[in-house]
């Protein structure tokens, strides 16, 4: 079975979703990882972990998003964790995409977070975007060791080993089924079967050939054939390692009480 471990299921577009997990189980499509973007958005996330069983969630201040960042958000954070069963503090990170919140902010609100999952003594769900240098730097001078994963990795072979280090897996996506990502499918080809999971990011980041559509976790199976083929693996070799390492490095997966 597969775990879909990025999927932002809160979002509106997922209006039919007792249908959708249905439609993906059938699939074999066991379970979902549905991580928290902005303090608006933690309630929501922990409601989907509350009412579907198939879903575990993440509660984190995305760095897309933090127009709206108050001081108070960390505490919220801190207190939501301390008081709710979560596999893992995230969406968070750092994102060099042009006219984003303050990249100073992104950092400092990076690092609090960071803190506050060491004191929880949970792994973080890192956002990654032309920051990965940055990234690798502040976990160090955190001294962070609860490791995680680093969603839709897009980075270099040197990078992906740094994080390996530090007890991460990398988040493969959409983004292998496309034929011009030769650096991410020979990445992909180079990693261990213990150092990624699978994950589609829905409703973003499309696979290839459904370009135009909002993605579904139903793309987990396009995702994992295109895997099986940059490996050499079977589909069932894919579907075992990446769940396995999924609860591998979150702890926390089985002990979430609906």
């Amino acid at each position: 079975m597969f775990i879909d471990s990025h999927c932002h299921l809160d979002f509106p577009v997922f209006d039919a979703l007792a249908d959708l997990i249905t439609q993906s189980q059938a699939a074999g499509i066991d379970a979902f990882l549905v991580p928290g973007t902005t303090s608006e958005s933690w309630a929501g996330v922990l409601a989907l972990q509350h009412e579907y069983s198939a879903i575990k969630v993440a509660l984190g201040l995305h760095p897309y998003f933090l127009q709206s960042y108050q001081a108070s958000d960390l505490q919220q954070l801190a207190s939501l964790l301390a008081q709710y069963t979560v596999v893992a503090v995230g969406e968070i990170g750092l994102d060099k995409w042009p006219n984003l919140p303050d990249y100073q902010l992104q950092q400092e609100v990076f690092v609090a977070q960071l803190a506050i999952a060491t004191e929880q003594a949970l792994p973080v769900i890192l956002h990654a975007r032309k920051s990965e240098d940055d990234l690798l730097k502040l976990l160090r001078q955190s001294r962070f060791t609860h490791g995680g994963i680093v969603h839709a990795f897009n980075g270099s072979l040197e990078q992906a080993k740094r994080f390996l280090d530090l007890g991460f897996v990398l988040g493969i996506g959409g983004t292998v089924t496309y034929p011009r990502a030769q650096k991410a499918r020979r990445v992909l080809q180079a990693l261990s079967d213990s150092d990624y999971v699978l994950e589609t990011d829905s409703p973003d980041m499309p696979v290839c050939g459904y370009q135009g559509q909002a993605n579904s976790p139903l793309r987990i199976l396009d995702i994992a054939h295109t895997v099986s083929e940059l490996r050499q693996q079977s589909v069932l070799e894919i579907a075992h390692h990446t769940s396995a390492n999924l609860q591998r490095v979150l702890p926390n997966w089985h002990k979430v009480k609906n």
